[in-house]
């Protein structure tokens, strides 16, 4: 008898496991954020942001803004610093390009900001995003907040225009304050040691630091130097000389304020630069013929007296589309040599002019910052759709921040090296040959009254 061997039961399929969820979240229009969830403990995983960045820092210590292979910048600390609070990955580690980098202004060496703004592609989950960057930063950078913006945004591109602040001392515009050498040495009638330690070049050195060296052993005290012109008077206040713990600078005493006379003048000659011009003899390394000398100034003026640490220091505020490397410093060096009589008022008009070549006077780095950049086209395009680019929201922060870093290292350098002081000391026309450029039948006061002619006729 046949044996029937039943059937076997068909082979299952092994199940296979459901893929993982992924939960979108909402954000703007440039990417989305997706985490993907794996299992408990698995940290989430998330996608890059492209948000602008609003911070400000002291530039004492810096070779400016922009990154430069063997230079101390800020853009260098802030890569650095983005890489430690993981918003950037190892792979993107020193080339910005890859997280879509972009700055709203390039400060110069020295030159600090309030109000800048930096764009990018980050990593900013999870909360705490700010805390994180700044804990992995050094006390003169501070990130106040960011936005989120569009996928095309850029900080550099996108900004309309920018505002910066140029802090110069009350004195600095008294014509009888911290005269040249030569002026001083002839009033005083003896190559005095003091005053010969106040040579200086256009960048400025130390007021004391040539005694400071001569003098390296004990503490000498110069209480002080009375200067008498005929009817001029200017008295130097208490000098202290250590090893490199100089206190005090030389001070004018005459008195001079910064009234609606000095505040009308100073302002008609700021309002020359008001304008689309060619800005080729205020800046380096740019020809009259090249386009990008030629800048769009919205307003200059200098309306407002600020005190810090019992110093008075005129606030000269610009705002333009643009600027180039040191052009605001000269805008205001040729503009405070005016003011002393080192130049006459038409000489602006004269170095405005593209078949002119002159050399003037450029201000030293530690009193300008930049204090805002505005993206009001973006602003309105966008108005309905993104948040505002703006420093609205971190004006508190802003001037704290201005208070207890900038403005503080402002005064304290002028207290302890002079910068202004020393730098005052190289307008004259020994340094400054072109400053003799003027109109026909017109004259040039420089230090005591000396007239200097005109010399070849008109430029």
């Amino acid at each position: 008898m046949d044996t029937i061997t039943p059937p076997s039961p068909p082979k299952q399929e092994p199940k296979l496991e459901p893929e993982p969820k992924k939960l979108k979240m909402s954000t703007s229009d440039d990417e989305e954020q997706t985490i993907t969830i794996t299992n408990p403990d698995q940290k989430p995983r998330y996608k890059r942001r492209k948000i602008a960045i609003f911070l400000a820092y002291c530039g004492v210590g810096y070779q400016g803004m922009q990154k430069n292979p063997g230079a101390k910048t800020i853009e260098g600390e802030l890569e650095e610093a983005l890489y430690l609070s993981g918003a950037i990955p190892e792979h993107d580690r020193g080339k910005p390009k890859r997280f879509d980098w972009a700055r709203s202004a390039r400060t110069d060496k020295g030159v600090s900001a309030v109000g800048q703004v930096v764009s990018g592609r980050f990593y900013v989950d999870p909360p705490g995003f700010i805390d994180r960057f700044n804990s992995n930063l050094p006390n003169q950078i501070r990130i106040f907040g960011f936005n989120r913006v569009t996928s095309s945004f850029s900080a550099k591109k996108f900004c309309d225009r920018r505002r910066y602040v140029y802090l110069i001392p009350v004195f600095a515009l008294d014509r009888n304050a911290h005269r040249d050498r030569e002026s001083v040495l002839a009033s005083l009638g003896s190559d005095n040691e003091l005053v010969k330690c106040l040579e200086c070049s256009e960048r400025g050195r130390k007021v004391l630091g040539a005694m400071g060296k001569h003098y390296s052993g004990a503490k000498i005290e110069i209480e002080s130097v009375v200067v008498e012109v005929r009817e001029e008077k200017v008295e130097m206040a208490s000098v202290e000389c250590g090893n490199g713990d100089e206190k005090g600078v030389l001070e004018n005493g005459s008195g001079f304020s910064y009234g609606e006379k000095e505040k009308e003048r100073f302002n008609r000659i700021l309002s020359h630069y008001v304008g689309t011009h060619n800005f080729h003899n205020f800046t380096t390394r740019i020809k009259a013929e090249d386009p990008s000398a030629v800048r769009f100034i919205i307003s200059f003026n200098a309306n407002s007296v600020v005190m810090v640490d019992g110093m008075d220091f005129v606030k000269c505020e610009v705002v333009g589309q643009s600027f180039m490397l040191h052009q605001i410093r000269k805008l205001v060096g040729l503009a405070v040599a005016i003011m002393r009589d080192c130049a006459p008022e038409s000489l602006i008009e004269t170095a405005l002019q593209k078949d002119v070549r002159i050399n003037v006077p450029t201000a030293p780095e530690v009193g300008l910052y930049l204090e805002e950049c505005f993206f009001s086209s973006y602003n309105q395009k966008w108005k309905d759709t993104h948040e505002e680019i703006s420093m609205e929201a971190y004006v508190e922060q802003a001037e704290d921040f201005k208070m207890k870093q900038v403005y503080s290292h402002i005064a304290s350098m002028e207290q302890k090296e002079g910068s202004v002081a020393v730098w005052l000391h190289s307008l004259n026309l020994r340094n400054y040959p072109d400053l003799r450029f003027v109109e026909d039948n017109e004259t040039c006061t420089i230090g005591e009254n000396v007239q200097v002619e005109s010399i070849g006729g008109k430029v």
